[in-house]
């Protein structure tokens, strides 16, 4: 388990939807103007393909690989936006269950920012889950972002 040092770290989900761009900028928006600091997660769900070690290992490298790179990608753009380098974690496993696990082990995690799908008919599995049932175990408040929001109309919110 982490140290509570007295920093404040405002969480987002790194992963492939369109919506992170709307989380990532509100939280460092947010962290910026309040002194806080961004922390970042990449979860690796589990590989469903397992049937030989090699390929298996090989598929969770190349995860592992990606992960890497996209992290490497939104750090640059809170290092822009902040001035601060933040703080990363990439996990395997089921991403609510990890998420929840970091922000439990984390003292400094105050807030988790996530961005709400505003194409489909909900706002996504992590959103749906945690508004949901899943309100209960979240150590933390959440902030959900809309992700048809623009920069400028986020900028006016902050």
């Amino acid at each position: 388990m982490g140290k509570d040092t007295g920093e404040r770290f405002f969480l987002v989900v790194v992963d492939e939807s369109e919506e992170l761009h709307q989380a990532l900028y509100f939280a460092c928006l947010r962290a910026k103007n309040t002194g806080g600091r961004i922390a970042m997660v990449y979860v690796i769900p589990p590989a469903e393909f397992a049937h030989w070690a090699g390929v298996g290992e090989l598929m969770r490298q190349e995860a592992r690989d990606t992960a890497e790179e996209h992290i490497a990608r939104e750090a640059k753009i809170v290092e822009e936006l902040t001035g601060k380098a933040p703080l990363v974690f990439i996990r395997e496993g089921k991403p609510v269950d990890e998420i929840i696990s970091l922000m439990t082990e984390e003292p400094n995690i105050r807030l988790l920012v996530l961005g709400a799908d505003t194409k489909s008919d909900t706002a996504g599995p992590l959103v749906s889950y945690l508004t949901g049932k899943g309100a209960s175990i979240c150590p933390v408040p959440i902030t959900i972002v809309p992700g048809n929001l623009t920069d400028e109309q986020i900028d006016h919110l902050t």
